[in-house]
């Protein structure tokens, strides 16, 4: 038998079997078909698995994912860039409307879990969320995509991502720190042992920064995996390696196409770089891809398949390399089985001898790149890895910093408890530790732009903190997002900030809530321009009082329909806001805006603005339950009392009938007895029922005015009369004339009567008079402003108005020739009772007066009583 023929014999994969049956050939196309299935699980909420000592199996790893651990993680950095100050695009409408309806689930979800005890269950649930609309943006985007065209991320359905990702990083991170190392992880110094795998259980048991740095390799796998799964690629199973060659070796001069170059002699691993001979031109090429790939499911966590593919291929050897990392423990040393039975030795009795030779292959000159980041990946040397990842993404250098921390820690661990001598590692092995901060302050002045740029994203700088567990400081610089404008914090960022900032306050995590409360206002703004009162009321309840009052008061002010007002009072009630006060807050603040611009002042029977239209309107937020229609009261009054000094009757009588009918019954019934009724209930019953009597009185003057002028009959023009039928209709018009005259007349009489009474009502108005508060027993606030301010303008609308009544009745007796009432005009006048002078100026008065004196005049001239005429008989 040739040499060659003994080379392919030890090269048959059914004669190269290992003892853990690592290299099996028979169930390898199989296990690569279970594998994708379960590829497409969700990942699993915990990195760490649900056995330690299984995990440990894999060193760099932390799990062997032997059994095939659950999947699943979104893109990678190398896919997306949300750099800062990068601009939004909401061409998508489908994932508008996507992202909208997250924003609802998400609001379930925290509502459903309010104890720190379900903050996992409610983040597994959002991640659920996100999984679920990117499925439903990708079908949909998919299907609206022309043929042929590649489709490209929306900045929003890029963020969901990355949203994803995070999330999961804080479920495995926050899990291990609220959990696990909350319990009694203090454990007695091992002692010098034999068992590697002993040791290194020990480590992560103890260790929380190890731990933490194995749940950061294994999430970052995961993204890459999820990511990069249309680019996985299947080999053929059972074949020979480098079979190219084989054949051209087989069949010397009897090939078609052979190779120019002098091909290697030997098909054993080393022939290549020993006989520094050529492999054949396709056995090349597939052996570059074949290392890529490998490395590829390193890069991804696949151990177990990056090694079926070699076995695929024919090279077993290099799937045995892929062994030598392995914890070496003998279970025999423990005794507990006795001397009868002998237990399998697991890992490598010589993994320093591995990791040695390892090391000197990473750094080798004749080994294609691929295959010495794989080597690398798996002893530790970072040069190696980053001359494959320089021109990938902050995700994959990360990856590559982290899990070189990781080989070095245990390293050093195994070296200082275990019995056996080592073979020494070079100095720059040991020299590459570093601290996480480290890690990304080499990230950030990276020589590759990509990778700096990226280290400034949204995303990053968010998983960078919660990494190094540095809230306070993730919160500042959030802060500067917030007050800034270098970064563009669409309304999925928000959403996520303000969730972040709730799940901190669930699980007690200090943090500066100043900061926090600012990022949540900035979030319900947002959902104010949604329009959901439901939404706005649960996140402004996460608010301080005075921002629930300021943000709640701006929602209110965008909502114009009766019935979206009653149920946004309704949800601020079931979540707790203070809605009288905000209520009361709204009122206030839309009644002391003035105009933009200046506006010419509205006459009585002028438009309204469109400000005083929202004035009025404000009003109806008191309106809708009975407890507040005191303040009603009080805030109409002041409203009327504006109009009225602005002359604007229109919009006064606008916000008198803002007030239901039913509203002093209710005060009433609220109260018991009108002696329990407080001061302030109690003056602005009393100051509405003089607007009522007041704006009563104007418009019956009104009406009366639009009878006498508009309503008096014309006389039929005179036509001259040539015959008797002309006679006859002449005649009749006449008589229709008369008869229409006397009608009117009658009642202008009873207009005239009726008017008269309305506007006497307002002179004498009932005890202290219009618009002046009874004495009471009951307290005043003497210092409040607004009492101060409302007794000033009530005694400038009596200077005003009640010489406005005076006039009116004086002109209202003079067109209807009943002068006589003038002269008790002066009689009310001049009573002492009311005093209605006083509120006369002088010039005033005097014009008033000389009014008064021309009936009297009238009355002599018409040979009647000129002081007191017909009254004086009554």
């Amino acid at each position: 038998m040739s040499q060659l023929e003994r080379s392919l014999l030890m090269l048959d994969e059914s004669t190269v079997q290992s003892n853990r049956g690592l290299l099996r050939s028979k169930e390898s196309v199989r296990y690569l078909q279970q594998q994708e299935a379960q590829e497409q699980r969700q990942f699993a909420s915990s990195m760490l698995g649900d056995s330690m000592l299984d995990s440990l199996q894999d060193v760099s790893m932390l799990r062997d994912r032997e059994g095939g651990s659950e999947r699943g993680g979104p893109l990678s950095g190398s896919q997306m860039s949300l750099v800062a100050g990068s601009t939004v695009s909401y061409s998508n409408a489908n994932i508008r409307e996507s992202t909208k309806q997250l924003c609802e689930e998400f609001l379930q979800v925290v509502k459903r879990h309010k104890n720190a005890s379900d903050v996992f269950e409610a983040m597994d649930e959002l991640i659920k969320s996100l999984d679920e609309t990117l499925v439903q943006i990708n079908l949909v985007a998919k299907q609206l995509l022309p043929a042929g065209r590649e489709r490209h991320l929306q900045a929003e359905e890029m963020w969901l991502n990355a949203e994803r990702d995070t999330w999961r990083l804080m479920v495995c991170l926050y899990r291990d720190r609220m959990v696990t190392q909350k319990q009694d992880n203090e454990m007695d110094d091992l002692p010098l042992v034999n068992s590697e795998q002993t040791i290194i259980t020990h480590l992560y048991g103890g260790n929380a920064n190890l731990r933490e740095y194995q749940m950061i390799v294994d999430w970052l796998e995961q993204i890459s995996l999820h990511q990069n799964q249309a680019e996985l690629k299947h080999y053929m199973g059972r074949t020979v390696a480098w079979e190219n060659t084989l054949h051209q070796l087989l069949e010397i001069g009897q090939t078609a196409f052979g190779s120019g170059r002098p091909l290697v002699k030997s098909l054993d691993p080393d022939a290549p770089i020993r006989e520094k001979r050529q492999l054949h031109d396709l056995d090349v090429e597939d052996q570059m891809q074949l290392a890529k790939q490998v490395f590829l499911d390193i890069r991804h966590g696949r151990l177990k398949e990056a090694q079926i593919k070699c076995e695929n291929y024919g090279q077993a050897w290099k799937a045995a390399l892929l062994e030598g990392w392995r914890l070496h423990h003998d279970p025999n040393y423990e005794g507990e089985n006795g001397l009868s039975t002998r237990e399998s030795i697991e890992g490598n009795p010589r993994r320093d001898l591995w990791k040695k030779f390892a090391w000197q292959m990473a750094e080798s000159r004749m080994l294609d790149p691929y295959t010495k980041a794989t080597i690398g990946s798996l002893c530790g040397h970072l040069d190696s890895m980053v001359e494959v990842l320089s021109e990938h993404s902050w995700n994959d250098m990360l990856w590559a910093y982290v899990k070189i921390q990781i080989d070095i820690r245990v390293e050093s661990e195994i070296r200082s408890h275990c019995i056996k001598s080592y073979l020494p590692m070079p100095d720059r092995y040991w020299n590459g530790k570093q601290s996480l901060e480290q890690i990304f302050d080499a990230l950030e002045a990276h020589k590759n732009v990509r990778i700096s740029t990226a280290a400034k994203d949204v995303d990053k700088v968010i998983q960078k903190y919660i990494m190094l567990d540095d809230i306070p400081e993730l919160m500042r610089i959030v802060d500067g997002w917030l007050e800034g404008t270098e970064v563009v914090l669409i309304p999925q960022m928000l959403r996520f900030l303000t969730h972040f900032v709730l799940f901190l306050r669930q699980i007690g995590k200090t943090f500066q809530e100043d900061i926090g409360d600012r990022v949540v206002k900035r979030y319900v703004e947002y959902l104010i321009t949604l329009g959901s009162s439901y939404m706005v009321a649960f996140y402004t309840a996460a608010l301080p009082p005075n921002m629930q009052l300021l943000l709640y008061s701006h929602f209110l002010d965008t909502i114009t329909d009766s019935l979206q007002r009653k149920q946004a009072l309704e949800d601020a009630y079931n979540f707790g806001l203070d809605v009288p006060c905000i209520t009361v807050f709204t009122v206030e603040r839309c009644r002391i805006m003035e105009p933009e611009n200046d506006e010419s002042t509205p006459t009585a029977a002028g438009t309204l603005t469109e400000l005083d239209e929202r004035k009025i309107l404000s009003l109806e937020w008191l309106t809708f339950y009975a407890d507040q229609r005191g303040e009603l009261l009080w805030q109409t009054n002041t409203l009327i009392r504006y109009f009225l000094a602005r002359r604007s009757i229109e919009a006064a009588r606008k916000a008198f009938a803002v007030i239901p009918a039913d509203t002093m019954e209710l005060i009433f019934a609220h109260y018991g007895s009108k002696d329990d009724i407080p001061c302030r209930e109690e003056v602005s019953i009393r100051e509405y029922l003089c607007y009522q009597t007041y704006l009563a009185a104007i418009q019956g003057y009104n009406d009366w005015s639009h009878l006498f002028y508009n309503g008096r009959p014309k006389p039929p023009p005179v036509v001259k009369i040539s015959n008797f039928t002309e006679r006859v209709t002449s005649e009749h018009r006449e008589e229709s004339y008369r008869k229409e005259l006397a009608n009117w007349e009658e009642r202008i009489g009873d207009a005239t009567t009726l008017t008269r009474d309305l506007l006497y009502n307002v002179l004498l108005f009932p005890e202290a008079g219009w618009l002046v508060d009874t004495d009471t027993m009951k307290p005043i606030p003497a210092d409040d402003e607004d009492w101060q301010n409302r007794a000033v303008q009530m005694e400038s609308l009596r200077k005003l108005c009640i010489p406005e009544i005076v006039l009116l009745l004086h002109q209202l007796h003079t067109l209807t020739e009943r002068h006589s009432e003038n002269l008790l005009l002066a009689d009310v006048l001049s009573s002492e009772s009311r005093k209605l002078y006083s509120v006369f100026p002088k010039h005033k008065l005097a014009e008033t007066l000389t009014k008064i004196a021309e009936s009297s005049l009238t009355l002599m001239n018409n040979r009647k009583d000129p002081f007191v005429g017909d009254g004086a008989k009554k």
